[in-house]
């Protein structure tokens, strides 16, 4: 794929975050100073596009400290307020990269049924065929046949082996097995499907507990990556989604899914700055190609609306 369609995408995609960003914005400067009485308004329409109030908060400040008092366009502020989303997101964005050794790297996916998981597990094996990694799937959401149905016909799709095993069985024999064959043919990459189940929470630590501890017994450095997937059209409830994550798996980064056709883009916004964990990639599709990781400066000009 080309830059210039991938960044037509991304502009697709934050089309609408953008598009209410804009409205929340207009009219706000061009009307004289930088004064308390506009910071506030800017601070406002931040939160009103879900980047949340510890980023418009921390945007607030960072615009005060360089322009207060000062005449600006609305031109201006856009670029001022895209600068400012970029210094926010640039620490975060850190693309998934396969350096375990022994391998394979074993890559834990989690996320809430629906939240595009198996499909952006499909689209990350896609990513690293491209850079001409062995990948191998693992179908560890047992309790759903669908779920392991899905895994399957991907894997088919793009010509990458699966492990699975029965409906309902013990999620932790099906990553032992697939552990054991991605070790034996030198795959670069496993990569874990998992149960999305968070109404027991439990249950779900205790079945990653275990995972945990039969990857330990064949590989001590594993799981190398627990990476969460967050649908982008949850908002705020996505943050909320980090929290119980993190305290039930131990995420060490995010892949925001369903970019396209959302107005709340500014949540990868609000989890970069309230969380600071890695976010590895973002999709704006459904094709196999619409996952890649995500250019910091481009998405906040994009977002602030001077892309």
């Amino acid at each position: 794929m080309s830059e210039e369609s991938w960044s037509d995408r991304i502009l697709g995609g934050f089309r609408k975050t953008s598009e209410r960003l804009s409205t929340n914005l207009t009219g706000i400067a061009g009307s004289g100073k930088l004064d308390d009485t506009t910071l506030d308004d800017v601070e406002d329409a931040l939160i009103m596009t879900d980047l949340g109030p510890s980023a418009a908060g921390r945007i607030r400040a960072k615009l005060a400290e360089k322009r207060f008092g000062l005449t600006i366009t609305e031109q201006e502020l856009r670029e001022a307020v895209a600068e400012e989303i970029a210094a926010i997101l640039r620490p975060v964005a850190k693309p998934l990269e396969i350096t375990a050794f022994p391998r394979p790297q074993v890559i834990l996916v989690i996320g809430v049924n629906g939240s595009g998981k198996t499909t952006t597990i499909a689209k990350l094996a896609h990513l690293f065929q491209e850079d001409d990694y062995g990948v191998m799937l693992a179908a560890g959401d047992t309790f759903r046949a669908a779920a392991i149905g899905q895994l399957a016909v991907w894997a088919d799709r793009i010509g990458v082996p699966i492990i699975r095993g029965p409906e309902q069985g013990d999620p932790a024999s099906v990553v032992f097995d697939a552990v054991k064959a991605a070790t034996d043919q030198g795959t670069d990459a496993l990569i874990v499907d998992t149960a999305g189940r968070l109404q027991n929470k439990r249950e779900l630590m205790d079945e990653l507990a275990k995972i945990r501890r039969v990857l330990g017994r064949l590989n001590p450095e594993a799981p190398h990556d627990v990476v969460l997937v967050l649908d982008a059209t949850n908002g705020q409830n996505a943050l909320s989604q980090i929290e119980i994550f993190k305290e039930v798996a131990g995420v060490t980064g995010l892949i925001m899914t369903k970019l396209d056709g959302t107005a709340r883009g500014g949540v990868l916004v609000a989890a970069a700055e309230q969380y600071g964990l890695p976010i590895h990639a973002i999709g704006v599709g459904e094709t196999i190609e619409d996952l890649r990781p995500f250019d910091p400066d481009l998405v906040a000009r994009v977002i602030a609306g001077v892309a």
